[in-house]
């Protein structure tokens, strides 16, 4: 039989639906790798195994993926399993109901296996909690697999499963998909339902980390469209996601930089990475030329960590009325004691003013992608990096200054709103994944799908899997049909 780790969510599903396997193999598989993968990689943090074998032996739901075990990423709720958000504070509660975009997973086929390793409420860019210990790169067991849905990438780059939930609020699908070698898309603001959960400030959007580019549409199809309710609303797509992935992206106008609005220029491998990336985009047909939008790096950095800072601050508050206690402060983690502390002393008045250049920067991007189609950067200013280096042991003005430095590009489509990906497309020479970071206009999913399905196919990444975890997984002799 095809090693059922190398093929992806669309292809398992295909196989239940020619009983070539039963949903029941597939989950029993699934449990298997991540019982022998996840005590080195730790990406999965709770698991709920036999309530996943049990729904898998029960009549499946007609959707596309029907009976493809997942993971869902511990800062969303999933009814009777543990939420933890990456936090003591949480360690023993129980989510009372599951998010609507898992609810829609599930009505999709997928069936739940556990919880995927996230930092304390999804602030670092590298999940290493302190609850839960870190999540380790399968590409290097020394290096961050990065965050905040570390946990939900590691596992998909590993085999444990094809595709995982996800969710991203300044870069949290984008950063580890890089790190990790996998595509990753963050979607328009209002693309997906936010209920019961709603972001803070609509910086934070919910989709998945995926091996494969139609494993990603195929997901978003499932899910796509607002709930009743719902601050936000997207325009719906004119087709099916999944009918772009190999439709002809036409003669595209990319825009590319590697220096970040606060004019530092990446790190060398990343900068590598983007032209490499631009030189390819350019021998598809497309025309790619150095250009960037003109923002102010600095009013965007300061508007955006007072936001963050006021969404932590009242998270942690959250978290006292949900325990049903006064939560001490030192139960929290340094970095989130730090950010909260950036909304003391501020007025109400301040979100609003916060918020202004925010909107102007908004408008900025949406003149500049008038100009052209996408804009292409570096997802991150360095390659994946040790575990222990985004350190919660420096001072937190220091260790600020490093994550605006580190996480310098993704950021900005959080505030606008505007689709963005992460296309797995470079290595360094230490065998380290290096991602190239596309975003487009607001609501234009079906272009990043076009062109994401067409670099795949010109530079495929499917095929290559993690040294730190060979002998577990093989890719198959005759690797799937993808579109």
């Amino acid at each position: 039989m095809i090693e059922i780790a190398a093929t992806d969510a669309l292809a398992q599903a295909a196989l239940v639906r020619k009983r070539q396997i039963t949903a029941r193999e597939l989950v029993d598989a699934a449990i298997g790798r991540i019982e022998r993968l996840n005590p080195q990689i730790n990406a999965v943090v709770t698991a709920c195994f036999e309530r996943a074998q049990e729904q898998a032996a029960r009549p499946l739901p007609d959707g596309p993926f029907a009976g493809v075990p997942t993971l869902v990423k511990d800062l969303t709720a999933f009814e009777g399993t543990r939420l933890t958000f990456g936090s003591a504070c949480f360690r023993d509660y129980v989510a009372p109901y599951t998010h609507e975009v898992v609810r829609r997973l599930e009505r999709a086929g997928f069936i739940v296996l556990g919880k995927t390793n996230t930092p304390e409420f999804g602030i670092l860019p590298t999940t290493e909690p302190r609850v839960h210990g870190p999540t380790r790169n399968p590409w290097n067991l020394a290096y961050s697999a990065g965050g905040s849905s570390g946990g939900a990438a590691a596992a998909v780059a590993a085999g444990m499963v094809p595709v995982a939930h996800a969710s991203d609020g300044g870069g949290s699908i984008r950063i580890p998909a890089s790190a990790c070698g996998l595509f990753g898309l963050k979607i328009t603001r209002g693309r997906n339902p936010e209920v019961p959960e709603p972001s803070w400030h609509g910086f934070g959007v919910q989709h998945c980390v995926s091996r494969s580019v139609r494993d990603s549409a195929a997901v978003l199809d499932a899910t796509q469209g607002p709930a009743p309710g719902d601050r936000w609303w997207a325009p719906p797509p004119a087709r099916p996601y999944l009918q772009e992935v190999g439709a002809p992206p036409g003669r595209l106008r990319i825009a590319f930089t590697t220096t970040d609005f606060l004019g530092r220029r990446a790190h060398a491998d990343c900068v590598a990475a983007v032209e490499s990336t631009a030189r390819l985009c350019e021998s598809l047909g497309h025309h790619v030329e150095e250009a960037a939008p003109q923002i102010d790096g600095n009013r965007l950095t300061e508007a955006f960590l007072f936001l963050w800072g006021v969404g932590v601050a009242a998270s942690m508050k959250e978290a006292a009325r949900l325990m049903g206690q006064t939560a001490a402060a030192d139960v929290f983690e340094p970095i989130t004691r730090g950010f909260a502390g950036l909304a003391v002393n501020r007025e109400p008045a301040d979100v609003g003013l916060a918020w202004r250049p925010l909107l102007q920067i908004g408008y900025v991007m949406a003149q500049f992608l008038q100009t052209y189609d996408l804009l292409l950067t570096p997802v991150l200013a360095r390659p994946p990096v040790p575990i222990g280096t985004i350190s919660q042991e420096m001072p937190f003005d220091a260790l600020v200054a490093l994550l605006v430095e580190y996480v310098a590009y993704t950021p900005i489509a959080n505030v606008t709103g505007q689709p963005a990906m992460s296309v797995p497309l470079s290595w360094t020479r230490d065998g380290l994944p290096v991602g190239s970071h596309f975003t487009a206009r607001f609501g234009d999913e079906a272009m990043l799908f076009r062109l994401a399905a067409q670099l795949e196919q010109a530079r495929p990444w499917a095929e290559r899997w993690p040294s730190a975890i060979e002998g577990f997984v093989l890719p198959p002799p005759n690797p799937p049909h993808r579109r």
